[in-house]
């Protein structure tokens, strides 16, 4: 396992991080399957887990919270808030009076008194920078969050967020979590080259682009994978999204084959490449994916293997544009766009 610096904090992270959004019904996940995971992968060298309060409607957290009972000095612990936790329109978002409810909510799941890294899940458009900021600085001066940071944000939203604390004396976001993969490398042309100019940590989630880089997913095979149980048109190959992301991966295969790799490995050595990213986020349901991932954690890709991947995926291209996360709101509402 290689460690690295997470930004600025000075805190030393494992380059695969443990993520947890299949613990609970998400991933049909019980306790000790879950205790099981993370005590493999806390073996295998990981230091990080991440979770999230929407992750099966706190099921994961709790179950994070058990399987790291007795050994929480030893583990960088992040989760997150802002997406729906139920019918209620004030629970959610955030503002200030979410956020300091929603962390409270989360360590008593966690059974912690405190997280390492708090991240604001989603973008909100409906709260302005300074009240958010303003909530995470005091909840991180009152001890119960070490740092913070945020997920998905496009580009734009993330200089935003740091003038913001600039102007008007805050402490600002340190890292960013995006989705980031062979089959999605739109972040490669704007939220990266960001993130290094603002030495923020960089924790990419679905390196392995929702099973499709597992190795899985073949031409000629039925695509039976869990994601695409609950996800289906995600991997209905009469979508010519979709088929272009199985040509690719045909392609990928063979890159992979040819440098005597899996295409794990190939999937997680080409995300953790990036000089700007620091950990990649897998998120294994089974103890079987997680040792085929922690396999790949010393793997690194040679000039010619990334000079062949670029040539199957062009550098800052998403082949599932639509899947992104980071859309600006007027785009996907008219109404915003209209006078």
């Amino acid at each position: 396992m290689q460690y690295r610096t997470l930004g600025r904090t000075g805190v030393q992270v494992s380059s695969l991080a443990l993520g947890a959004m299949n613990f609970g019904r998400i991933g049909r996940t019980t306790q000790d399957e879950a205790t099981a995971i993370v005590d493999a992968a806390l073996e295998g060298g990981i230091n990080v887990i991440d979770t999230a309060d929407a992750y099966s409607g706190g099921e994961s957290e709790e179950m994070v919270g058990k399987a790291i009972a007795g050994r929480r000095d030893d583990i960088v612990l992040a989760t997150k808030a802002t997406l729906p936790m139920g019918d209620e329109r004030n629970h959610r978002g955030s503002s200030r009076r979410w956020l300091v409810t929603s962390l409270d909510n989360s360590l008593r799941r966690l059974g912690v008194d405190h997280v390492d890294l708090y991240q604001i899940h989603r973008w909100d458009p409906t709260t302005g920078d300074e009240e958010t900021l303003s909530a995470l600085t005091d909840l991180q001066r009152a001890g119960k969050i070490r740092y913070f940071g945020s997920s998905a944000f496009p580009a734009y939203r993330i200089v935003q967020a740091q003038w913001a604390a600039r102007e008007h004396h805050l402490s600002r976001y340190v890292t960013e979590q995006p989705s980031y993969s062979i089959l999605q490398r739109g972040i490669e042309t704007d939220v990266l080259p960001v993130t290094e100019e603002y030495g923020l940590g960089v924790l990419a989630w679905s390196p392995l682009a929702s099973g499709w880089l597992s190795g899985a997913i073949r031409e000629g095979r039925d695509i039976t994978t869990s994601r695409s149980a609950f996800m289906p048109q995600r991997f209905d190959t009469a979508i010519p999204s979709n088929r272009a992301r199985l040509d690719a991966v045909e392609q990928l295969a063979q890159v992979a084959d040819e440098a005597g790799l899996t295409m794990i490995q190939l999937a997680l050595g080409f995300v953790t490449a990036h000089p700007a990213v620091t950990s990649a986020l897998i998120g294994p349901r089974t103890l079987d994916h997680l040792h085929s991932q922690l396999a790949a954690a010393d793997t690194v890709l040679t000039a010619d293997v990334l000079d062949a991947i670029d040539a199957v995926v062009a550098p800052g291209t998403d082949l599932a544009a639509h899947e992104k996360n980071d859309t600006p709101p007027a785009l996907l509402d008219p109404a915003l766009r209209r006078r």
